[in-house]
């Protein structure tokens, strides 16, 4: 466990669903700590918290550990990741800036630690841009897996995020690798478009019912042809992640020889 005498909370560089983020140090060296106010969510996230130090990859954003306090609740310690999220990342840098190498590195950084989650059977539930983040030498790692878990088993369907999440996860709570494969097509959408929020002009309330109809929203320029299969509306015929990552790669090596 880490020790509270420490930690050293610097400033707020952020607002979580669940409470302030702040960039705090930790025995010299930076970290992001989210704290924890609501009961209930601390307890749910400690249940999950043992499970989650075991996870182990360069794309995952590591968590150091939790602190427990008597008095303020929970803080949960992760590696600090200086570049903030992808979303914002690819709305202030741009096509300008951003070439086609940089998107396909953070696709497959993405698809590399979803493949990792998925060979241990972890769903991470809620994958979208906003929860990657990108590290000071830009490496996109993925976050917030965890705290999403109690949040999506509630009834309250109306906090699910609805452009991000498979029509069988919305419509009967079914939650599995496969949905978080339906959400990395939405997250491929958002790279190859900057950090466009995915259906645009498509007012939220007609999403759902034309996604359940077949729609697919077009590719953007130079998003690999697999963001549409991760929309197969029957799950079963979705890739797995390790599919995935190996048409990531092949196009990668076929871009070298170019």
């Amino acid at each position: 466990a880490l020790n509270m005498k420490d930690l050293k909370l610097l400033q707020i560089i952020g607002k979580g669903e669940f409470g302030d983020v702040m960039l705090g140090d930790y025995r010299g060296n930076k970290v992001a700590v989210k704290c924890i106010k609501n009961d209930a969510t601390a307890q749910a996230f400690l249940a999950e918290a043992s499970v989650m130090t075991q996870l182990r990859h360069s794309n995952l954003v590591q968590l150091l550990g939790v602190i427990v306090e008597e008095k303020s609740g929970l803080y949960i310690v992760t590696e600090y990741m200086a570049k903030g999220s992808l979303v914002d990342y690819l709305r202030s840098r741009g096509r300008s800036v951003l070439g086609a190498d940089c998107l396909l590195k953070f696709s497959l950084d993405v698809c590399e630690a979803m493949e990792y989650l998925e060979a241990n059977n972890f769903v991470h539930r809620d994958l979208a841009a906003r929860n990657v983040l990108v590290s000071e030498d830009n490496i996109a790692k993925v976050s917030d897996f965890g705290l999403t878990k109690e949040a999506s088993s509630t009834q309250d369907t109306g906090k699910l995020p609805v452009k991000w999440t498979a029509p069988e996860a919305l419509r009967e709570k079914k939650f599995s690798t496969k949905s978080d494969v339906w959400s990395f097509g939405i997250l491929l959408w958002e790279i190859y478009s900057f950090g466009r929020v995915p259906y645009p002009r498509i007012p939220l309330k007609d999403v759902v019912p034309r996604v359940e109809k077949g729609y697919k929203m077009d590719a953007p320029d130079g998003c690999p042809a697999v963001m549409k299969k991760c929309w197969t509306l029957d799950p079963g015929h979705r890739p797995s992640f390790h599919q995935l990552r190996e048409q990531l790669v092949h196009i990668k090596e076929k871009e070298l020889y170019l």
